[in-house]
């Protein structure tokens, strides 16, 4: 469970929740969302060769034509911008019966969650988009709910009519329903819904017994209370068993049903990895908020400290994952979370502070000032 607090268009504070359930559902409904997967899929396919095209017809050497860089699109043809691509999937649709049969909305959203995939290529400097085959279109989105989509045991989404899921949390009372994201993973479908609630909740202000945290690799991480917490080694614990399944996965036939069949054992160590590391991160969390009602954390460069000697323990570890928990969690139940400058924070003495310097051979802080 995560949430977030937003303003819409009108200026007001919606508070929004995102639940996560088990679906069950029926092998009819499980034909139809793979179905829609495999369409999603063509439709983002598609889009991105429409878009790829276009920007390698604009390419050609100065000195010299190429043949893989020539205007294979006339100069005057506009940029194919979401709007545009979603105006001629509304064309589409008519002649094709394959994208006849999907929610349009559902595929409206893959043309907007390729447009934002470009926008983030460009403003955030992330990779450029790829090509997705079956193992990479793992979900999609219901942006619009049907009337009363919720009772105690099942969802009503389009398409699919009522499909059974665990309900293993209430919904709290007074949210709506906006949107759900239908997942494939390696243990089944799940369903991930948005609610919201016209509500102003103010940030938890500074106030109890206040603690500072310290995330490591030979200790997940210490308190300024002297309390350590050991990190498991949840990607190392398995490694044995995926490396032996990976060796045999490059023998298999691509497509063949023995090389799906590995796979699906290879997602499944993983999904296993994520989950425990999950639940890890939740409780720690949980750990921390019943000790204290204030606390304090370094705001590390994780995207650096990734691409060390050190990366694979430290996205191991995910600390960033971490600290995304522990602040949703802290505002959860009332507790202060703030992250701080982690510059020279080994080197000030947290009692007098008087600036210590020592280097990283040196363990134990030792001040000359208030001793």
């Amino acid at each position: 469970m995560v949430g977030y607090l937003h303003s819409n268009d009108y200026g007001v504070k919606l508070l929004t929740l995102s639940y996560e359930y088990k679906l069950i559902p029926k092998p009819e409904q499980v034909a139809i969302i793979e179905q829609t997967l495999n369409v999603c899929r063509k439709v983002w396919n598609f889009a991105l060769r429409e878009r790829k095209d276009w920007i390698s017809s604009r390419k050609c050497a100065v000195d010299a034509c190429s043949l893989t860089s020539e205007y294979i699109i006339p100069a005057d043809a506009s940029y194919p911008n979401y709007h545009q691509q979603a105006k001629s999937l509304t064309q589409a649709k008519k002649a094709n019966t394959e994208l006849k049969e999907i929610n349009a909305q559902v595929l409206q959203q893959v043309l907007r969650t390729l447009d934002r995939a470009f926008e983030d290529m460009k403003g955030k400097g992330f990779g450029f988009p790829r090509f997705k085959n079956y193992s990479r279109m793992r979900s999609y989105v219901y942006p619009q709910m049907l009337k009363n989509p919720l009772r105690e045991d099942a969802v009503k989404l389009p398409q699919l009519g009522w499909v059974k899921m665990r309900m293993s949390r209430p919904i709290p009372d007074g949210f709506e329903l906006k949107q759900a994201r239908i997942v494939r993973r390696a243990s089944g479908y799940f369903v991930i819904v948005s609610l919201q609630l016209d509500v102003n909740i103010p940030e938890p202000p500074l106030h109890g017994h206040v603690i500072g945290i310290d995330l490591g690799l030979e200790k997940f991480l210490a308190t300024s209370d002297g309390k350590l917490v050991a990190r498991p080694k949840f990607f190392n614990s398995l490694h044995r068993k995926l490396k032996l399944l990976q060796r045999r996965l490059k023998n298999k036939k691509k497509g063949s049903k023995n090389r799906r069949q590995l796979n699906q054992k290879i997602a499944t160590v993983h999904q296993k990895i994520s989950d425990t590391r999950k639940d890890f991160h939740f409780k720690t969390a949980h750990h921390l908020c019943n000790q204290a009602q204030t606390v304090f954390a370094e705001d590390l460069n994780l995207k650096a400290m990734s691409k060390g000697m050190l990366c694979k323990h430290i996205l191991d570890a995910g600390f960033g994952q971490f600290l995304n928990i522990l602040s949703w969690t802290c505002w959860k139940r009332g507790a202060h979370f703030a992250k701080v400058d982690p510059r020279s924070t080994s080197q000030v003495c947290p009692r007098c502070d008087a600036f210590v310097k020592k280097d990283l051979s040196i363990r134990v802080h030792h001040c000359p000032e208030c001793g």
